[in-house]
Formats: C-alpha cells, structure tokens, sequence
C-alpha cells in the first residue's frame, strides 16, 4: 500500500518510469495525447472509453485543444491543479495540488490507464507500461517548492547535454534555446511563450517565485545547479 497520504490543498511532486526504463513516448502523436489525456481526465466526471466509440484512428492526431489560443470546452470540476508538468522521452514529472478528496489517486489513475490504452492499441501490445504505481512525494519544505520547477523544468536537457546536473553544461545559450524550443513542458507558458495554456493552473507558482523573473531564474539555477536542495523528491 501507498505509504503517503493526499490531503487537500497540499503540494506533490509525482513522477513515474516507463517499465524496464522503456520509451512510453515514441513521436509527437504520443506526447501530443498524453497531453490530450492530462487535459481531458482532470476532471470529477468519469472518463469515457473511447475505444467503444470506434474513435482510435483520430487519437493518432494531433489534438486541437492545445492550439496557442485553447479552443472553448465546457466548465470543468478539477481534480487537481497541474502547477507543473514535463514529460520526457521513458518518464514525466509533474507537481500537482490536490481539490478534491482522492483527487490525485482518481486523476493519477484514469490518466495512467487511459494512456496505456491508447499506447498498447497503437503499438500492438500488452501488459503495463509504467513502472508500478506512480511516485509520489509531499512538498512540504520551503526549500523544496521553491527549487524543484527549476529542476522539473530543467528535464529536458538530459536529452543534450547530460552532465548539466553535475554543472558541466558546455553551451548555456545552446541550453537555454533548446529549453525555449522543447513543447512537452509548462516552461514555455511560464515564460510567456504560448504553448499549452489549458493545462497547467500557473498563477499560484508565478505569485510565488516572481511573474518576471522566472525565466532568468530557471537559467542562474541551471548555472548553479543545487540537487542536495531537493533531495529526496526526485528521481535523482
């Protein structure tokens, strides 16, 4: 049994691997419904099968919810605010606030199992493909809340340059600009460049660690690197 319980209003970094470190994103069509999913399934309502609907060539499209400007979709009851999300090629991170009693377990849940769905279906195969339940750790230390978006959205630079938290980075500016081009993560809507707007619930984070200075802070914080400030809840 989860050792951690979710409490309403409270902060948790959640994450989780592919099984066996295996790829759960192959192309963009697969970020772009994992995306569709965290959208559609953060909501009280159940989540429809549409598998039954004889819908499952369109899902290998990209989604036009997430167009710059958010097409109008009917009000929703949250299970949680996204603050933070990005995923990566075999794992995703994300830091959520739970609304709703059982809200990040019901969220959690129907995304996991709707996304194996999707992926097992396109892909032709089986069986799980995360890496058991998901991890979940409490954000409850100042120190904590205050680095880890720096951290989560910093991810993406595993993919090219892969000593950067070990503060070997060899091209900041070629760091920085890959950051700016890389869609799978709240970072761009944080610094203003529309990516994925509906997602992600922002004002909270953005009243906390500064509207105008998030994007020069995520880059010093890049440069100085500090892991022992949040161990303990990463993947790390």
């Amino acid at each position: 049994m989860r050792k951690i319980e979710f409490v309403n209003r409270q902060i948790y970094h959640i994450y989780n691997r592919g099984v066996e470190k295996r790829n759960t994103f192959l192309d963009d069509k697969d970020y772009f419904r994992f995306l569709h999913d965290l959208f559609e399934f953060n909501d009280e309502k159940p989540a429809e099968n549409v598998y039954y609907k004889n819908l499952l060539p369109q899902l290998y499209e990209a989604p036009q919810l997430y167009e710059a400007e958010p097409r109008k979709v009917a009000p929703r009851k949250l299970l949680v605010e996204i603050l933070v999300f990005c995923l990566m090629p075999n794992h995703y991170h994300f830091l959520l606030r739970q609304l709703q009693e059982n809200g990040i377990t019901k969220f959690m849940h129907k995304l996991g199992t709707g996304y194996t769905m999707y992926f097992n279906q396109r892909y032709k195969r089986t069986g799980v493909l995360f890496q058991g339940r998901f991890k979940a750790v409490l954000i409850n230390q100042e120190a904590h809340f205050t680095h880890l978006p720096y951290y989560i959205h910093l991810n993406p630079l595993d993919l090219i340059e892969e000593n950067w938290k070990e503060r070997k980075v060899r091209d900041y500016k070629k760091a920085t600009q890959f950051l700016e081009s890389y869609r799978w993560s709240s970072y761009l809507d944080y610094i203003g460049k529309k990516n994925f707007p509906s997602l992600t619930q922002r004002n909270f984070l953005l009243n906390s660690l500064g509207r105008d200075k998030l994007k020069e802070n995520t880059e010093n914080w890049l440069r100085e690197v500090q892991l022992e400030r949040i161990k303990g809840v990463t993947l790390e």
